[in-house]
């Protein structure tokens, strides 16, 4: 046996000798890759996109009590505060039905149909700190003033059977919904979401 003879057989069992080793190491590599990227998607599906989490729908119902339903005068207001939220809601000629009346922050979107036969309704979204919220209501056109309110979107002026929507990304309070239709509000036609954390 030669030098050279010794040193290939040497060169080879060193090599079968690593081969259990690499492939341990391929092995280890492959398993460390996995891990870590379902550790990234729990975490990133848990923590980082919270917000997709509270992806919410609400349907919401414009109703009325037909072609009668809109009286704009202080007997037929049920006693409704021009710009104030309150009054005999059981009494109501017109309103707003929500599917959810709280939902968590994040992305909500409304489904809004007008479910009357007769009225054009829409539906308008204002933030509120409370329920005892005085709005400012135009007396002469016998509504919410939008712009002084702090309009945040609306689905406009839906035709009796009509439909549409709105996605509005929300923080946590109260929100009041409303029909700004002239007459609509005094008569009934509001409700209010809570958007929590």
């Amino acid at each position: 046996m030669q030098i050279s003879d010794y040193v290939e057989i040497t060169a080879q069992l060193s090599t079968e000798a690593n081969e259990p080793r690499k492939k341990w190491n391929t092995i280890m590599t492959v398993f460390s890759r996995t891990t870590l990227s379902l550790a990234g998607a729990v975490f990133w599906t848990f923590c980082g996109a919270g917000t997709a989490l509270a992806n919410s729908t609400i349907t919401v119902s414009l109703w009325d009590r037909g072609a009668d339903s809109v009286m704009m005068d202080d007997q037929h207001n049920f006693g409704m505060s021009k710009g104030m939220m309150g009054g005999d809601m059981p009494m109501a000629m017109m309103g707003i039905g929500l599917s959810e009346a709280s939902v968590p922050a994040g992305m909500i979107t409304f489904n809004v149909t007008n479910d009357s036969k007769d009225i054009i309704h829409e539906m308008v979204v204002t933030a509120i700190t409370s329920t005892e919220d005085v709005l400012p209501y135009l007396a002469d056109e016998f509504k919410i003033d939008e712009d002084a309110a702090g309009h945040l979107g609306e689905v406009a002026e839906l035709d009796p059977g009509a439909a549409g929507s709105l996605g509005l990304d929300m923080k946590p309070g109260l929100y009041l919904l409303y029909c700004n239709i002239p007459g609509h509000y005094i008569g009934g036609m509001w409700t209010v979401l809570t958007v929590t954390e």
